[in-house]
């Protein structure tokens, strides 16, 4: 999805993304909006590379790049919904970035072997079991 919404920085087509700019961190910036949000589409787009390619890394840059969105929409106090769809976004992304690498990368506990009990519930007499 990233690398979408990265390649759609350039297009407009799903969104005017300039609008999800806050006005406080537009007059900060050194280039105008819309140049800024091309940037942010290719940095975006490596983003997602990134996560395709070693998700451990990609899952924690993606992890701190929604918590920037999702400060950068609470500053215009507009979209806050979206802000809290960002930040749910970068937690479940810094969980992937806190997953082993490969199945098997690290030692599993193993599980004690389960016996079924006929009636869970206590119902039948034990001299039935």
């Amino acid at each position: 999805m990233p690398i979408v919404a990265g390649a759609d920085k350039f297009t407009n087509l799903l969104a005017d993304w300039d609008r999800y700019l806050s006005p406080e961190v537009e007059r900060r910036l050194p280039v105008d909006g819309r140049t800024f949000m091309k940037l942010v589409g290719l940095a975006e787009i490596a983003v997602g590379l990134m996560v395709l390619r070693r998700p451990r890394l990609g899952g924690a840059l993606m992890s701190g790049w929604l918590a920037m969105i999702t400060a950068n929409l609470i500053s215009a106090r507009k979209y806050l919904d979206i802000a809290a769809r960002d930040a749910l976004l970068a937690v479940g992304a810094a969980a992937l970035a806190m997953m082993p690498d490969r199945p098997g990368a690290k030692e599993r506990a193993q599980m004690p072997p389960r016996r079924m009990r006929m009636d869970p519930i206590g119902t039948i007499p034990r001299s039935v079991h």
